[in-house]
Parts: structure tokens; sequence; C-alpha cells
């Protein structure tokens, strides 16, 4: 369980005051063994960038050789004030993330060390723009998404698990989350079942999986339609890339306050954190490695499609 810390988090989040540093001080206090927090500014406005290692047994960062998974927490905002009053739907990435982190930091404190690595990135803006979108408003960003990227996508990550807010649509139609099949390299590969077994484990219901369009795999600003930006670290790796979409049955604007449902967040969080577990272990897979082998033999790299093209 980790209703808890997404409460804890959650009471930090949902205030005009909303910073790096209070996530940076209550993160080291619970074990995490690197808070880094930088505050960048645009005309749009400032965002705190956080980036959150746990070191495991085996990691990477003490010489080891387990992998190292990366959470990131996909958003525009946590809040569009003053337009609105409010901890925003689109908060809800940040939210998750950062509770897979702090629980993540406190298992690792109390002795429940995994073997790889966990680096969680997201960012802090308690009063980011909106924007128009259909069928719903999107929240904006204080930061461009190159920006994000650099800020968020860390070379050290083998995996990312990208955690969005992914209300605002008519293709995925529940309340929980719904992961899409994996990204790499510019291809949309198939799901991975070793997710879906973990997805089913924690939810204990069948899997969600999410919709995924050749458009969705580029980088924003190339005036193509994006389901939202929870595929957007895609454009800035080649590690396996899956998204973890927090969803409603109807759609819900990103910039809506009240919208956030904890259990919901938690699950997510939650099912991050057993992802970690077993990847670091080796136990499981974001994708078939000879497969994908024989497409790059077959259609050669897609990277392309990581770029703005022509």
């Amino acid at each position: 369980m980790i209703l808890r810390q997404v409460l804890e988090l959650f009471d930090l989040l949902d205030t005009p005051s909303a910073n790096g540093k209070q996530i940076t001080d209550l993160l080291k206090e619970r074990g995490a063994h690197e808070v880094t927090v930088e505050t960048v500014t645009s005309e749009k406005g400032s965002t705190d960038c956080i980036t959150v290692l746990i070191k495991g047994s085996n990691g990477k960062s003490s010489g080891g050789s387990a992998p190292t998974l990366g959470i990131i927490g996909r958003l525009g905002g946590l809040g569009a004030r003053p337009e609105l009053t409010g901890f925003v739907s689109d908060g809800d990435g940040a939210l998750a993330a950062l509770s897979a982190g702090l629980k993540l930091a406190e298992m690792n404190k109390n002795g429940d060390v995994l073997k790889g690595d966990i680096l969680v990135a997201t960012h802090i803006c308690p009063d980011a723009p909106t924007q128009d979108h259909y069928p719903v408003p999107f929240m904006d960003s204080s930061i461009d998404m190159q920006t994000n990227n650099e800020k968020e996508v860390d070379p050290r990550m083998d995996a990312i698990i990208s955690i969005d807010t992914t209300k605002g649509n008519k293709v995925i139609n529940t309340n929980g989350f719904a992961i899409s099949p994996t990204i790499k390299s510019g291809y949309i590969l198939e799901v991975s079942d070793d997710l879906l077994d973990v997805m089913t484990r924690v939810t204990g219901k069948l899997p969600y999986v999410f919709p995924v369009s050749q458009q969705d795999i580029t980088p924003y600003g190339n005036d193509l339609h994006h389901l939202n930006s929870i595929l957007q670290p895609a454009t800035a790796t080649d590690a396996p890339v899956v998204g973890v979409a927090i969803t409603t049955e109807q759609p819900v604007a990103g910039c809506a306050t009240g919208a956030s449902h904890p259990l919901d967040v938690e699950s997510a969080a939650r099912f991050a954190v057993e992802v970690a577990k077993d990847y670091g272990e080796g136990k499981i897979s974001f994708y078939n490695e000879q497969e994908y082998a024989h497409l790059l033999e077959l259609y050669g790299e897609m990277k392309v499609f990581q770029t703005f093209g022509k």
C-alpha cells in the first residue's frame, strides 16, 4: 500500500507554495540517497525540476550491473493559479511518481534494498498556464518539451515508466490506469507480457492498454496531434519507454480541479514500485530483444520519428 505516501505528498503539492525544496527535504529524510532540484524559468513562468536517486544493492551508481529504472512523472503543472484554485487533474503524474519514489526510499532505508538503482524525475509547478485542446482543455507548461526532456530523461535510465494523467480523450475509458505498448527508438513495439502480468497482480483485474498512434511518439511542436505528453520521453532516449496513463471513464480536462482519485494514483504508483522490484532482478523485460533486432534487420532504424522530420 502506498496510500499514506500519496496523501502525504498531496498535502505538500496542493498549495500555491508547493516547491522542490519541500519535496527534497522529505525524500532525503525518508531515505533517498541523492535529490537534485533546479528551478527553470521561461516567459510562461517557472518550475522546479527534481530528480531522485535510490541506490540499489547492485546498482550502477555503486559499480554494479543491475539495470536502472526511470520513473518519470509527466505534467504541465500541479495547478493553474490564479485562473483556477487547487490541485488540477494534470498533477496526478507527478503525485504518482513522487509517491513511488517516497515508498522506494522508505523501503531502502528500512532494509528492503532493491538490486537496481531507481531514478525518479518530475517537476513541481503550482501555477502553470492552460491551452485549448479537443475534447477538453490541456494544461500548458512553464517550460517547453525539449527542456522538459532534458531535465527528466536521464541517460542512466535503462528503461522508463512515464506516468501521466490521460483523461482528456475518448480512446481509453476506464477508471484506474492503463499502459501503452513499449516505445523504442521510433518503433511502437508489442505490449510487454511481463508488464501486463505485473499490472494484473497490482490491480487484481484484467489489464488495460491504451492505443498509441505514430503521431504520439513524435516530438511536440511538429503540428501533429498527440494524445498527450505521456510518450514524449521516448523522443529523447533509445531506452524502452512505457506510458502509465491514469484514466477515467469520461473525458476530464487536465486543468480540472477536484478530479484526482487517490486510489487510482496509488495503484499507478504501486505498479511502478512492483516494476522496479522485478526489473532490477532481471525478472521482467520491457521488450523482446531478439524480435527488435529482427525488426531492425528487416526494416532498419525508425529514429526519424524521434525528430521533427523534414
